[in-house]
């Protein structure tokens, strides 16, 4: 571990130039008196450290000198897939795997290129959680890459809607979307079924010694994108009328996406009270109550019947709940 921490320094020094100890020690993650001693070490092997005192002082390497210990090993290549969500990447052990393969490839880079990559890395960054949620706990995920890196089964203990179940599965890959984890697997069982669980969702996960081969032609962003679909299409189940008043329909694509937006795009000519007629795509009866629910006064459902009678029962029953006295 303290080669790969004195590679990490020696680069660190060679792509950035001077540095501080306590800046060191935050990019290394180690106080700064292993600083101090790494850097001695460094200059008893050989390698011509320079130590400036003073406020713009620190440590830097005399001008000129490049190592060219910069091969990446195999889990350092593996990691690069992940090099823009470095947070999925630390989540799944690789984080430091991930650190020491941008230092090699900014270091292999020319002095041009590796400034720009900088620039690049200090002015964009992707963050794939979603907003105002706390990130899922997700304890057994590097149990699961594992099976689905070395292709091993699993033995989940997994918690469904309606209960917990154990289930033998062939891992084929993991999706992050929307800062939630899935796993995508094969049935063990000599099912050709493949199916998504959610990381989250994972009570225990063990490997067992069976290996198994991943399907022929079988490509991961290509099969969620195809599973992605059938869920959408699976989800929405039917179609309400509203009658919107203009906040309402402000409200649709921040609450309801792509469909909402399509909504708001086909609306109809304003009435004289300034509403506007839309047709909202909707999933169950009950999930419809609730969204429209969420819309409040500024919108009127005018149809499908049992949708408006459903409504209206719900608004009945929370005005009788609010005209009673409090106690």
């Amino acid at each position: 571990m303290r080669a790969d921490r004195l590679l990490s320094l020696l680069l660190l020094l060679q792509n950035r130039g001077r540095m501080t100890a306590p800046e060191l020690a935050a990019e290394l993650e180690v106080s700064v008196r292993t600083v101090y001693r790494d850097v001695e070490a460094l200059g008893a092997s050989g390698v011509p450290v320079r130590a400036d005192r003073g406020p713009d002082g620190g440590y830097s390497l005399l001008d000129g000198y490049r190592t060219r210990l910069t091969g990446l090993t195999e889990d350092e290549a593996g990691s690069l897939a992940l090099a823009t969500v470095p947070g999925a990447a630390a989540e799944l052990g690789l984080g430091a795997d991930l650190a020491a393969a941008r230092l090699k490839l900014e270091a292999a880079l020319p002095a041009g290129l590796g400034d720009r990559a900088r620039r690049v890395q200090e002015r964009f960054h992707l963050d794939a959680d979603a907003w105002f949620r706390d990130p899922e706990p997700v304890p057994h995920l590097a149990t699961l890459a594992e099976g689905v890196w070395r292709q091993r089964v699993l033995r989940l203990h997994y918690r469904r809607w309606k209960g917990e179940v154990r289930r033998e599965l062939e891992p084929l890959g993991l999706v992050l979307k929307g800062g939630i984890w899935y796993l995508v697997a094969r049935s063990g069982s000599g099912e050709d079924v493949v199916r998504t669980y959610r990381v989250g969702r994972v009570l225990a996960a063990e490997l067992l010694d069976g290996r198994f081969e991943r399907p022929a032609g079988f490509e991961l962003a290509d099969h969620w994108r195809r599973s992605a679909r059938r869920l959408e299409d699976a989800r929405l189940q039917g179609e309400a009328l509203l009658r919107l008043a203009p906040a309402g329909l402000a409200l649709l694509p921040m609450k309801f996406g792509a469909e909402g937006r399509r909504a708001v795009e086909g609306a109809g000519a304003p009435d004289a009270e300034g509403r506007v007629t839309v047709t909202l795509p909707v999933e169950t009866l009950r999930v419809a109550v609730h969204d429209v629910l969420g819309l409040g006064a500024e919108a009127e459902v005018l149809g499908p019947a049992e949708l408006r009678a459903a409504v209206g029962e719900a608004v009945a029953a929370l005005a009788g709940r609010y005209q009673r006295p409090y106690t």
